[in-house]
């Protein structure tokens, strides 16, 4: 693959400004998925951390977590494995509720995505509050699998995110 390690990746990360409210300011990665260059250069620099660690499965949650998630599978020579809302996988399945602020929710994974024992990476697009990937996180405790870290793009270092997951190693490759 080839790398370009001057490419600045903040250049491609746009901010709008109240959206989806007011107050909010969005992150938009559109740009960076647009520019074969700089989606090239994320999936590599986000992979680096994690290289020759014997990862057998990248895990992450719908839907934007799978964008980074299969690239980076293929990167570093593992599976990836989906996580979804209920109704959306076909197979046998493990789930877990969780609360959120406003109500609760379910992620589900097919019970053949992970063994026990694996070695596994948990990844999404952006860290901000951390409830989803916790949620991925005590999906897979009750797998019994080896947590190795939780990936993501972006980090919204404001919002402590990072203090959910502990004692997760956490690797965000921007950080706002």
């Amino acid at each position: 693959m080839q790398r370009n390690p001057s490419l600045d990746l903040t250049k491609f990360i746009r901010d709008i400004p109240d959206f989806p409210k007011p107050g909010i300011l969005f992150r938009d990665i559109t740009p960076l998925l647009g520019s074969t260059d700089a989606f090239r250069e994320t999936i590599a620099r986000m992979a680096d951390p994690f290289r020759g660690q014997k990862i057998d499965s990248l895990v992450a949650a719908e839907a934007r977590g799978f964008i980074f998630a299969a690239p980076l599978a293929i990167e570093l020579g593992a599976a990836f494995v989906p996580v979804r809302k209920p109704g959306k996988l076909p197979h046998d399945k493990h789930s877990f509720s969780y609360d959120l602020e406003y109500g609760s929710d379910t992620l589900e994974m097919h019970k053949d995505g992970v063994s026990i024992g694996q070695r596994v990476l948990v990844v999404d697009d952006l860290l901000a509050t951390g409830g989803t990937v916790e949620a991925c996180c005590k999906l897979l405790s009750n797998i019994q699998v080896e947590i190795v870290g939780c990936l993501f793009c972006i980090e919204l270092s404001g919002l402590n995110g990072r203090s959910r997951l502990a004692p997760h190693q956490v690797v965000s490759l921007l950080t706002y």
